[in-house]
């Protein structure tokens, strides 16, 4: 297998990501190492054979979903101890990302089986990487529960948190969704609603939840979706002496390097920032 790193257990557990909508994202390894593994295990046959057929993939395939993952870890550990590269897909994007794939990935790691990661098209990297939104500090939460009680309770949970918030959500649920976020947060609440990513009818909506309601409220919603709650307004933020304190403990920056970004960060007089850096030096003292 070409760029494997093979273990004493035998085969090698190949994780490879695959289109998210757009077919010419398949990347090159990708593509070759599919082709040269003894077994695909994949979400959907049927819906992964398409993708195999299109690229003239003629490796086997077998499934392994949520509803048989348990069933299907022992055979696979059987072929991968027996000497056979297998690649693990999902039916869209990165396996292991809001699916059952860890599971197998896990079983690999602990029957010291290597596991390979050959990576490519992710939906919660690609609709953050469009939405406009601070990055620096963000939260996956997967899919949003599909209940109202528990869809509420864990919207106001995380209401408060100063950093970007990312959900996968059903279009069928959407509307459901956006309701529960205006009673928990406002109308004015900002977020970003990424629409079949990569796809013909690809969208990125920003605006406020009342403004997202009125948008797609205008007829059926339809593809997949990615939720973005970058911070709120009224979110807590971190005070300017702890955000100092904390960068002048674990920065390689100057001191005076240090007063610089945070004076501009938090809109304070250099002096003042300065002043505070003192007290901190003589508090280590």
């Amino acid at each position: 297998m070409s760029g494997a790193v093979m273990s004493p257990a035998g085969g090698c557990l190949y994780v490879v990501a695959t289109p998210i909508g757009n077919l010419g994202d398949m990347t090159f390894r990708a593509v070759q190492v599919l082709k040269e593994v003894a077994l695909v295990a994949a979400e959907d046959t049927r819906h992964s054979r398409k993708l195999l057929v299109h690229y003239q993939i003629g490796t086997p395939l077998v499934s392994y979903h949520e509803h048989n993952a348990r069933q299907k870890v022992d055979p696979l550990l059987e072929k991968l101890r027996a000497g056979q590269d297998v690649a693990l897909i999902s039916d869209a994007g990165t396996p292991g990302i809001a699916d059952p794939g860890y599971r197998l990935v896990q079983a690999c790691h602990a029957a010291g089986i290597c596991v390979v990661a050959v990576p490519g098209p992710s939906a919660l990297v690609g609709a953050l990487s469009v939405a406009g939104v601070p990055t620096d500090r963000f939260t996956f939460e997967g899919f949003l529960p599909a209940k109202a009680v528990a869809r509420r309770s864990l919207l106001q949970d995380r209401a408060g948190l100063d950093q970007t918030l990312v959900f996968y959500e059903a279009p069928h649920r959407l509307l459901a969704a956006l309701n529960d976020l205006l009673e928990v947060s406002g109308p004015d609440r900002q977020l970003v609603v990424v629409r079949e990513l990569t796809k013909l009818h690809e969208e990125v909506f920003r605006g406020s939840t009342a403004e997202a309601l009125a948008h797609f409220g205008q007829s059926a919603v339809k593809g997949e979706l990615v939720l973005i709650l970058p911070p709120s307004e009224d979110a807590p933020r971190v005070s300017m002496t702890v955000a100092l304190r904390k960068m002048l403990e674990e920065s390689d920056l100057s001191r005076r390097d240090v007063v610089k970004m945070i004076a501009k960060e938090y809109g304070v007089p250099g002096s003042d920032v300065y002043r505070e850096s003192l007290k901190y030096l003589d508090d280590a003292d």
